[in-house]
């Protein structure tokens, strides 16, 4: 499976998050400053995440995935998209809840441009910094569905043992 990455545009408030391979976040904070200065901007009119070329993400990277959405729907009342085109990719997504925070479309849209896309590049973190992030999303995931809750409960547990 090739490493992962993640591409990012905006173009007049329509974020494009685009993720390529397998993907994860334990050890890299770039994903996360985008976040924040998405949020910062306050500009954004539109979220889509293309997770057509995705072979696999972590539970981390979902975890900030549902936090992009949940801060999205508090600031602006809006529910993200992500494209998800194979059967695994959806499995997944419905296996974490994400239908009930995500507007989950099978096919890639035609208007999905590619014109300013640009790779993140990797910022490292120190092991506190990596706990603490995924221990975050892991919470945000375990606020989403009971199923959650039980499927993360240990991680969590252990990760605020060890603080």
């Amino acid at each position: 499976m090739p490493q992962g990455k993640i591409w990012v545009a905006d173009h007049d408030g329509v974020y494009l998050i685009r993720m390529v391979g397998d993907v994860r976040l334990t050890l890299c904070m770039s994903f996360d400053h985008f976040i924040d200065n998405m949020f910062a901007a306050d500009d954004f009119a539109a979220i889509i995440f293309d997770l057509s070329e995705a072979d696999a993400i972590d539970s981390t990277t979902l975890g900030l995935m549902a936090k992009i959405s949940i801060l999205a729907d508090q600031r602006k009342h809006l529910r993200p998209s992500v494209i998800a085109t194979t059967p695994g990719m959806n499995r997944l997504l419905d296996s974490m809840g994400f239908g009930e925070i995500f507007d989950i479309l099978q096919e890639k849209p035609s208007s999905v441009a590619d014109a300013s896309i640009q790779a993140l590049v990797c910022e490292e973190m120190s092991e506190q910094q990596a706990r603490a992030k995924v221990l975050e999303a892991h919470r945000i995931l375990m606020q989403l569905n009971e199923k959650n809750q039980n499927t993360f409960q240990d991680l969590v547990r252990t990760l605020e043992n060890s603080q």
